[in-house]
């Protein structure tokens, strides 16, 4: 027994360590931004004349017909020279995109712009395949990325583009990542949370200190020299994003972060959506982290700099060492081998992201208290997606040429819920049963410790919470799409002309 439970504490003191390491590396994100908040930008004079560079738009779009033509619209209103802007929408659709992604790009067409509607015969690559066979198409300098969800504003470029031409090294520009649709839902709400702690804080805080960052696969425009001498878009990972970023910091080429140039996306509405997306970038963070973490610590980085840099690319080992804790406390609480173990982790690991809250909130929103009383979503939510990102991160651990999921979207505006008839609906997965068993085994272990460990109840509680907020609304919002399916579906006489 004294053998057993010494294991067992040994396992739980390295995940409470590992815990601590990544919840303390978001205060000390949190400090490198306070102290380098008030830099500006390098300063860019702005461009005038015909001075302006050619510029090719990619869209790289995937069954997107509630959205395509808002975002063809929205790239048709760019500020910019249009023979010195080349727009590629390539559409890898399957389905009744293609015929309103033509008719978007007619329309396009009507205004003067030089617009193509590029179709593969495979969707080879996915996303990356895509973005490199576009640029097989076009001579352009420069490449501006946009996906389906992004509604870029007309003066996009002109905030941009100055940049690249005064300072040849800059391979990579990158804007902050807005809202249109933040205030749908408590679900919509917590999300723009931790998107916002993101870009306004740690972006900005690994851009300014020096440290390595990445393109958010969109919203940005790159350097084409810059893609092609760091090797080109690869789809040999889901996140071709961080995946170049890191091969292009490391081959010497600069980055450029802009927090106050803000990009409006949908924020996905549902709870199996968002739960894909997270899994996907898990999965492919850590498929990054394989692939490329030997060349950075054998970089010319600083010792800090690769460190972040690990940091950075395996974040997303905060779910399974949530999960592994979770499943050790109820073996050690009966055993009683965990009183005299640190929990202090867990509590460190927790500090971070409110403080990253606070401060993005303070900064971008006038309204910034009302938004901060929705971080007890933002907890639930965190906790609730450890099982899926869990699984995500074993198959970024031990899987290659894995199929690109895309996060649907539903041109949501605001609290309108048309999108719950909409094809694109996701049922539940098996991950939604086992955060229900999760949630029963976290009250339990919570119920045990009132009397065993009383400091340890608060922690299981919120497990709770967790699991039964991200499988409860998977469940509410399948039941409420199933309704509303069947309400938009003809009725069987109605065929036939009568009403």
């Amino acid at each position: 027994m004294t053998t057993a439970v010494n294991v067992l504490q040994i396992l739980y003191s390295i995940s409470t360590l590992g815990l601590a390491v990544v919840g303390f590396n978001t205060l000390v994100l949190s400090i490198l931004y306070l102290l380098h908040r008030r830099e500006a930008p390098p300063s860019a004079a702005p461009l005038e004349g015909n001075n302006w560079p050619l510029v090719v738009v990619q869209l790289p779009i995937y069954n997107e017909q509630h959205v395509v033509t808002r975002l063809v619209e929205a790239v048709s209103q760019l500020d910019y020279p249009k023979d010195r802007l080349e727009i590629q929408l390539l559409d890898d659709s399957d389905d009744h995109t293609v015929s309103i992604a033509a008719r978007a790009v007619a329309a396009a067409k009507q205004l003067g712009l030089q617009i193509v509607h590029i179709r593969r015969q495979e969707r080879t690559g996915y996303k990356a395949g895509a973005l490199k066979h576009g640029l097989t198409q076009t001579t352009a300098p420069y490449v501006a990325v946009f996906d389906a969800d992004f509604v870029p504003a007309p003066d996009f470029l002109k905030n941009v583009m100055p940049y690249f031409l005064h300072n040849d090294k800059l391979g990579m520009v990158q804007t902050r990542w807005a809202h249109l649709n933040a205030k749908t839902s408590p679900l919509t709400r917590a999300q723009a949370l931790a998107l916002d702690a993101h870009f306004v804080v740690e972006q900005t805080a690994r851009h300014r200190s020096g440290l390595l960052m990445n393109f958010s696969g969109t919203a940005g425009v790159w350097r084409r020299l810059c893609i092609e001498d760091s090797g080109g878009w690869q789809h040999d990972t889901l996140s071709e994003d961080i995946d170049l970023s890191y091969r292009a910091q490391l081959r010497g080429w600069q980055f450029l972060y802009l927090p106050d140039v803000g990009t409006p996306a949908e924020i996905p509405p549902l709870m199996m959506g968002f739960k894909r997306q997270q899994s996907r970038w898990a999965t492919g963070t850590v498929q990054c982290l394989r692939k490329l973490g030997s060349r950075l610590l054998s970089s010319h980085l600083t010792m800090w700099q690769k460190l972040q840099g690990l940091i950075h690319l395996g974040g997303y080992f905060l779910h399974p060492l949530m999960l592994l804790i979770l499943a050790l406390t109820l073996p050690l609480l009966l055993m009683g081998g965990l009183g005299n173990l640190p929990l202090a982790g867990l509590g460190l690991a927790m500090l971070g992201s409110p403080l990253q809250a606070f401060i993005s909130q303070r900064k971008l929103y006038r309204d910034w208290k009302t938004r901060l009383l929705f971080f007890p979503v933002f907890m639930a939510m965190g906790i609730g997606i450890t099982v899926s990102n869990t699984l995500a991160v074993v198959r970024g651990l031990t899987r290659n040429n894995l199929a690109f999921k895309r996060t649907p979207k539903f041109h949501v505006q605001e609290s309108k819920s048309g999108w719950l008839s909409s094809s694109y609906t996701l049922p539940v997965s098996f991950t939604t049963w086992l955060e229900l068993l999760l949630a029963v085994y976290s009250l339990i272990v919570g119920i045990l410790s009132i009397s065993r460990l009383p400091a340890l109840t608060p922690f299981m509680l919120l497990y709770a919470a967790g699991f039964v907020y991200v499988a409860g609304l998977s469940l509410w919002q399948e039941r409420r799409g199933r309704r509303a399916r069947r309400r938009a579906q003809p009725r069987e006489w109605g065929l036939f002309g009568h009403s």
